[in-house]
């Protein structure tokens, strides 16, 4: 009885979300603005993850009316959040910041700092903490370069 309703319900869900019109925000790669200039200071391994999203922009984007320059400098910090009985590292927070300013014939548009942090578990593996780590710092790289496109948009909305 219970396979009898599961493949219906099943077929039901299916179509219910592959009739309605769902998109991610970002997914639709008409911005209303392009990008002439960027420049990066500060670590490499966050720029590039920033670069390389802001880059499709720039490209898809090229013959776009407004136009801006961006300056973006990035800095990480890994802070001891708790510490076990002996005094070793239990808790990491990993946190992100990025210094923003978007530019328009020489006017600051946007000033600002966005910053995006993550608690996670030591492990005694240091591979697989190193690895940890750069899956945290891609995935809050990802998250503030959609919060820079967000400002962006917002300004040519206004």
């Amino acid at each position: 009885m219970n396979n009898f309703l599961a493949k219906p319900t099943i077929f039901i869900a299916f179509l219910l979300i592959y009739s309605c019109s769902y998109e991610p925000i970002f997914s639709s790669k008409n911005y209303n603005f392009g990008i002439n200039n960027m420049e990066f200071a500060g670590e490499k391994e966050i720029n590039r993850v920033i670069k390389n999203k802001l880059e499709l922009v720039k490209k898809i984007n090229k013959d776009s009316e407004n136009k801006y320059n961006i300056d973006i400098e990035t800095k990480k910090f890994r802070k001891i959040v708790s510490k076990d009985s002996k005094g070793d590292p239990e808790k990491f927070e990993f946190e992100v910041v990025v210094s923003l300013k978007v530019l328009s014939k020489k006017r600051i548009l946007i000033n600002k700092e966005i910053e995006k942090s993550n608690i996670y578990n030591n492990d005694a593996d240091k591979f697989k903490l190193e690895q940890k780590e750069r899956i945290i710092i891609n995935n809050l790289s990802r998250i503030i370069t959609d919060n820079i496109l967000s400002a962006i948009i917002n300004l040519n909305d206004n």
